[in-house]
């Protein structure tokens, strides 16, 4: 796992990573951004799970209050663990959820809880800033992944992040202020490390799906055939 930083390490850590190494962090071991999901299907069949989890277990309350789209009675909840630097992430939420929010959570099928599991210290500035952003909360983590490439992977992510951020609402002093909180710094490491000791959260995205587990970033088709089953 990701080693604990100080609250200067990742401020000061948006100008100095290396961008080669962030982009293909979607696991603790440095797995490619660019590797498979772990689930395969047609439209004709359903993804199996790679595990089980007690569900009310993974949604009791943690360090931080949870974020979700969708309603509290929706028959499904979808359980998403996600680093903003994950390439896979991005994809899925690029390329997958929009469909499944309009044809699922929309429509109240389900639901989707959002997690955080960054795994460096510029996924974790994402993850705050989305967190100080209040009830934008995912406005702006969609608009992190839709502009990963341009915050992630350059040399100085914190003008890139500030750039983003000032768009959201966010003045520099604001800006400073909430990637110097280290209450919540440590909260959303909380997050993380719950997932990962409770969980056996290891890679990103994980999903856990009313008690089934599946890793990688699924495929609109692959997400639609697991919710259907369970309809």
């Amino acid at each position: 796992m990701t080693a604990i930083l100080s609250r200067r390490t990742v401020l000061g850590s948006l100008a100095a990573v290396s961008a080669a190494s962030l982009l293909a962090a979607c696991n603790d071991s440095g797995g490619s951004a660019n590797a498979q999901p772990t689930t395969s299907s047609t439209a004709a069949n359903v993804p199996q799970p790679s595990g089980k989890v007690d569900m009310a277990k993974v949604l009791a309350e943690g360090a931080l209050p949870d974020k979700v789209l969708g309603n509290a009675d929706a028959p499904i909840t979808i359980v998403e663990y996600a680093s903003m630097t994950c390439g896979h992430c991005a994809n899925f939420h690029r390329n997958t959820l929009p469909d499944i929010k309009k044809n699922y959570i929309d429509t109240g099928k389900a639901r989707l809880v959002l997690r955080e599991f960054p795994f460096d210290p510029r996924a974790e500035a994402g993850f705050m800033l989305a967190r100080c952003a209040d009830d934008k909360y995912f406005a702006m983590v969609d608009v992190l992944f839709q502009q990963q490439q341009n915050w992630a992977p350059v040399e100085n992510a914190r003008e890139a992040l500030l750039q983003i951020a000032r768009l959201g609402g966010f003045s520099q002093e604001s800006f400073e202020a909430c990637l110097t909180d280290q209450k919540l710094l440590d909260d959303v490491r909380k997050v993380r490390d719950r997932g990962a000791k409770e969980f056996n959260v290891d890679s990103t995205p994980t999903f856990f799906i009313n008690g089934n587990v599946y890793k990688g970033a699924m495929r609109v088709e692959e997400m639609s055939a697991i919710l259907d089953s369970m309809l």
